[in-house]
């Protein structure tokens, strides 16, 4: 039997709750099993327990066998000190405070039934644990499991976001133009191109701004590709430019290896990525506050659907001349761009500055979005679950990286019901 099993069976009272005694022979009553602390402490904080007359406000512990307590040095934590009641399978040893006080015990019963239902899920091999039971699952269900997933996904992004910022000094803005840029290198370049930003502050192009030559120069330059690039009259100006800003701002560009081209699309090779991001910088000014301030989809592909600079209209790699072509940003490349770089930065700005339409537009950004075309959407429809928009989809994939391949069925709204026990 796991731990976490007891965890869910003390959350939702999964066992016998009739004449509960401590291992002094006091009755208890669970008047309130708290809030399951995921961090480090206690396994429940602000419980209430009833013991004998008195009723108790405290925390609780929970272990397989009693002695696990000192197995795990509780003894000489005194973040342990006001655990109100221990709860435990098997009572073989009295649990005591750093200040030696005893510690209520309670051995609790639970079903057999439930361990191996819970058995069953945790080591299956299936894509989904449930996979054979949650076409049982009501809708509603469903759809309030997708809202929860979704509102833990953008949580955690906000969370992320926080901490770039503070490693930006404050700045939301580079902190932006940092994950932007991740955005632009989609799955096999978002590496490289976060790199390329962090190497090349947003402080140092907008100094340039005005000069697409000059920002090509850079960012060309700080990717490396610049070094390894074959000669032309274009090339060789870039290199002699880059030469002058590079001591200018001191700057050291990141390693060429780090780029993929290899089965990548000549539209999608990092040089024409890191034009378009160079156009991009040129024709806008103050590109974070605009996105935040539009009001649809449409006004986020106006402003991100730019050309390139007239040498790669003929070119997708230096020095080799290829036919004359527009190239601009896909429009599954801005939806990717929208959903990971901008959705994310609204919220959490939204959050930040106590804007609650920004967080409403967030949202209604995402339920406007078409759905993502991946593998773990293709599965869930495949199991009668499927996206209709961007706000679904990006709400499974959480629930599937998240709580699905690691196994916590217990956490997941669908995993109690199908335990038999839901909240």
């Amino acid at each position: 039997m796991e731990e976490s099993l007891l965890h869910f069976i003390w959350r939702y009272q999964n066992f016998t709750l009739n004449g509960l005694k401590t291992h002094d022979g006091e009755t208890i009553e669970i008047v309130d099993p708290g809030f399951h602390n995921t961090n480090s402490g206690p396994d429940f904080t602000n419980a209430k327990i009833r013991i004998g007359n008195t009723i108790w406000a405290g925390n609780v512990e929970i272990h397989i066998k009693s002695s696990d307590w000192f197995r795990h040095n509780h003894h000489t934590d005194p973040a342990y000190n006001n655990v109100i009641l221990h709860v435990v399978v098997e009572n073989d040893k009295i649990a005591e405070t750093s200040k030696g006080e005893k510690i209520q015990t309670l051995a609790i019963p639970y079903p057999k039934e439930l361990s191996k239902s819970f058995d069953s899920l945790i080591n299956s091999k299936r894509w989904l644990p449930c996979s054979e039971k949650i076409k049982n699952i009501d809708s509603l269900l469903i759809s309030s499991t997708i809202d929860r997933m979704l509102a833990e996904r953008l949580e955690d992004k906000t969370k992320r976001i926080d901490e770039s910022i503070d490693q930006c000094h404050g700045s939301w803005e580079e902190a932006f133009y940092q994950e932007f840029a991740r955005s632009f290198g989609l799955k096999n370049n978002a590496m490289p191109f976060q790199l390329l930003a962090k190497s090349t502050p947003l402080k140092v192009l907008a100094k340039h701004k005005n000069s697409i030559f000059q920002l090509e120069a850079l960012l060309f330059g700080q990717s490396g590709l610049l070094e390894e690039a074959k000669s032309d009259e274009y090339v060789d100006a870039l290199k002699k430019e880059y030469s002058f800003l590079r001591k200018k701002f001191n700057l050291s560009p990141i390693e060429v290896s780090l780029w993929k081209f290899l089965r990548q699309r000549p539209a999608s090779f990092p040089t024409i990525r890191i034009a378009l991001l160079a156009k991009l910088i040129h024709c806008s000014s103050g590109l974070f506050a605009q996105l935040m301030e539009v009001d649809s989809l449409k006004d986020i592909e106006k402003l991100l659907k730019v050309d390139v600079s007239d040498y790669w209209r003929t070119h997708y790699i230096f020095g080799e001349k290829s036919k004359s072509k527009p190239k601009h940003l896909g429009n599954e490349a801005i939806k990717t761009i929208t959903i990971n770089s901008v959705i994310p930065f609204m919220f959490a700005y939204g959050r930040k500055r106590s804007k609650q339409n920004l967080e409403q537009k967030a949202l209604e950004l995402l339920q406007a979005l078409p759905a993502e075309n991946n593998s773990i959407i293709k599965n869930f429809s495949t199991l009668g679950i499927k996206a209709s928009n961007a706000y679904e989809s990006q709400a499974l994939i959480h629930l599937k990286n998240y709580y699905c391949d690691t196994r916590k069925c217990i956490y997941c709204p669908v995993g109690v019901r199908i335990l038999g026990k839901l909240p």
